[in-house]
């Protein structure tokens, strides 16, 4: 990556480009789930929480295993312009992309083979949207799951708390030709490529994706893109271990 890349340019906010916006995760932030947060990144704020359930989905009953799924949505005033509440109970095609996304993301986060038979419902709604939705709920579910199943632990619906990897998820983008980190919603409108990866705390990849908003990219520029994300995600990653203290 270029030098130019880390001067602070025409970003709105003067971040340097392979610079995160500012994170806070506020725990416990609701009274009744097993785990709660509000993550904001930026002007990006979620509320995830994590209920657990002391069944499993049919496929899994007597196998042992417990299940993690998740739901996605938007308060009708998260964005600059007021969208319908969902009455026909039809989820629309981008939410139910992203609500995949996050239970894929968090199943590979944890063991679940070795659960126990419980579900872990997280549920993400997004209250301010400003670019990043879908890697600050998964990078939020990370922790209202963690502390769900401290809970579940504590009300012995497991034995113990079962491995895990500490995961998070980064958007990343080239805008004008320059890779950037961590888009808001104006950079994102705006990419000409654009990316979400989520990596695990050995800095694996749990899952990439990518797309071309207007022009082609090359391998070369897939490297550069990765490697921010892999920079964003390590500080985020860091930020979950401090504010577990593990």
């Amino acid at each position: 990556m270029s030098e130019n890349n880390n001067e602070r340019d025409e970003r709105l906010n003067g971040r340097k480009n392979d610079e995160l916006r500012p994170i806070k995760i506020t725990r416990d932030y609701l009274k009744w789930p097993e785990g709660s947060v509000l993550i904001e990144m930026g002007e990006t704020k979620v509320i995830v929480t994590a209920s657990v359930e002391n069944s499993v989905p049919r496929f899994l009953r007597d196998s042992g295993k417990g299940w993690i799924t998740a739901e996605y949505d938007m308060l009708p005033r998260a964005t600059d312009r007021r969208r319908n509440r969902d009455r026909t109970r039809k989820i629309p095609g981008r939410s139910m992309e992203i609500q995949r996304l996050i239970g894929r993301g968090i199943r590979a986060a944890v063991d679940i083979d070795n659960l126990g038979e419980i579900t872990i419902k997280i549920d993400a709604d997004v209250i301010q949207a400003d670019g990043g939705t879908r890697c600050a709920s998964i990078t939020g579910a990370f922790v209202a799951v963690y502390d769900a199943l401290q809970m579940a632990v504590k009300k012995e619906l497991i034995p113990s708390m079962p491995k895990y990897k500490i995961l998070s998820a980064i958007s990343v983008g080239i805008i004008k030709d320059v890779p950037k980190l961590d888009l808001c919603y104006i950079e994102d409108s705006n990419a000409e490529v654009d990316m979400n990866v989520i990596m695990d705390e050995d800095n694996k990849l749990v899952e990439v994706q990518g797309t071309s908003e207007g022009k082609n990219f090359s391998r070369a520029e897939l490297n550069q893109l990765l490697d921010l994300a892999e920079k964003g995600n390590r500080e985020l990653i860091n930020y979950i271990k401090n504010l577990l203290a593990i």
